[in-house]
């Protein structure tokens, strides 16, 4: 999975321990997430292969050789930036990270023969407000287009806030009604 050192791909990954899969391989561009949730992983799942990889998904061509490599049957894709003060602030790394770098990882998936491709998106996308949910509502677009062209099976789900993950909006509420700021 992309984004292995967030809360949901981690947690997908720690639940998929006792289902076997031969190999798990995690994909992180963050070293100290990647390096965490490794070390959780590879205590845990004796019986099965957790590899590390340091690795940007907007790299179609490292993102390419590790889809060759490893030859995933399943991708679940959640690498994006999320914060949305930062991605007003930013919206050339959001739309290059959430939408492009989808569009790229998707067609590689493509491209290495992938079964099914399941992408983590947000609430944000329904009537997005923020250069955040349009990043996300392209991606997902795309991904809607390339599934029937591909012949090969494209997944959205979406979130909302979720409660312990990071990123969540949910711990800054407190801190906004203690502070009397609107937004809470």
């Amino acid at each position: 999975g992309t984004g292995a050192g967030g809360s949901i791909v981690s947690e997908i990954c720690r639940q998929l321990i006792g289902h076997g899969p031969r190999t798990r391989v995690l994909v992180e561009r963050s070293e100290a997430a990647l390096f965490e949730i490794h070390g959780q992983l590879a205590q845990r799942a004796a019986d099965t292969a957790v590899v590390p990889l340091l690795v940007d998904i907007t790299s179609s061509v490292r993102m390419e050789a590790v889809l060759r490599d490893y030859r995933p049957e399943i991708v679940i894709h959640a690498a994006a930036y999320k914060h949305l003060p930062l991605m007003e602030a930013h919206p050339i790394e959001a739309i290059e990270n959430n939408a492009l770098g989808t569009a790229c990882l998707a067609d590689a998936c493509v491209a290495a023969g992938v079964e099914t491709f399941v992408a983590l998106s947000t609430d944000k996308a329904v009537y997005p407000s923020s250069v955040r949910g349009a990043s996300k509502l392209v991606a997902e677009r795309f991904l809607q287009a390339l599934g029937p062209a591909s012949g090969r099976r494209f997944v959205v789900v979406r979130f909302g806030n979720v409660l312990g993950s990071s990123g969540s909006a949910v711990p800054v509420f407190p801190e906004r009604l203690r502070r009397r700021l609107p937004g809470a």
